[in-house]
């Protein structure tokens, strides 16, 4: 097969590792740097361009696309499925995991299990929206936030409200959720492919940090998920259109919930700690299902 990763960094660890399992199964892979990337919207002969010339003759794309730029990075992916070229992720379900808001939604509308959340932009009602999620302690996320920036908790109603109305002073949109004080300050990354769980960890929160990203100095080791937990991380990424995903599960007393689905998931956090060739998994999925004009949306949604 012809692969092109779309990425801005090859010299990520996860970038590094897929072009390896691509080329040690014979396949071509080139990266291109999404920003780089321009587009003829042509009727009859869509084309994405980069350094002059038309790309062409691929049998796979390998979107990788930091969240700062989603809506181009979107907007090239879409272009690629409306010349027919396969998607490991496709443009919809990308995005639909990019807004929070909508995919805690999406999850929601399936009975999957979540953490009590509500939404605002206005917060004159501080209060009330503490109320609506059971009280403090309660954790606050600006909606674009990523590796656990953009989170924080407050621990007493006065903290609360204090940031919930900072955040309103700067017009941001913020999501206010129960804060799951039995999970302890780890949580559950499991690893999907094509509807199946791959490998699943436990990541635990640096000393006095509530938040478990690795990015953040947390740390990870090997977890055998159970049936519920497998269940809920396959029925989200399914949910979401996802064929390749993290699912970030917490353990509430009342069952595993989702607190987000990452469609573009590090590798070197779970690679490591479990041994399992993750990268080799993607290149695998790739070959069994990469078809021209197999992409479901066409580049729609």
């Amino acid at each position: 097969m012809k692969l092109a990763m779309l990425a801005r960094n090859p010299e990520l660890y996860s970038h590094r590792r897929l072009v390896a399992a691509a080329q040690a199964r014979g396949h071509e892979i080139d990266i291109i740097d999404t920003l780089k990337c321009y587009m003829n919207i042509a009727s009859h002969r869509p084309e994405v361009r980069y350094k002059g010339r038309r790309l062409e003759g691929y049998d796979a794309i390998i979107p990788r696309i930091g969240a700062s730029i989603t809506a181009y990075g979107l907007a090239i992916v879409r272009q690629f499925e409306m010349m027919g070229v396969y998607s490991l992720n496709e443009s919809v379900a990308i995005g639909r995991s990019r807004d929070k808001l909508r995919s805690l939604q999406l999850l929601s509308r399936e009975g999957i299990g979540l953490p009590v959340t509500a939404f605002a932009h206005v917060t004159s009602q501080a209060d009330d929206l503490i109320d609506m999620v059971g009280g403090t302690p309660l954790v606050i996320k600006l909606l674009e936030g990523t590796q656990g920036i953009g989170v924080v908790l407050a621990e007493t109603r006065t903290s609360a409200k204090s940031m919930i109305e900072a955040f309103g002073g700067v017009e941001a949109d913020i999501m206010v959720q129960e804060f799951i004080k039995e999970a302890a300050g780890t949580d559950i990354r499991v690893f999907v492919i094509g509807g199946k769980v791959v490998a699943s960890i436990q990541r635990t929160g640096a000393p006095g940090e509530f938040r478990s990203n690795l990015h953040r100095g947390g740390k990870a080791q090997a977890l055998k998920v159970t049936p519920e937990e497998r269940s809920t991380a396959v029925r989200a990424a399914k949910t979401l259109g996802l064929n390749v995903c993290g699912v970030d599960l917490l353990r509430s007393d009342h069952g595993p919930v989702v607190m987000e689905v990452n469609s573009t998931p590090g590798l070197e956090g779970i690679e490591t700690a479990t041994g399992i060739d993750i990268a080799g998994m993607i290149i695998s999925f790739l070959e069994k299902n990469a078809r021209p004009n197999k992409t479901k949306t066409r580049g729609e949604g």
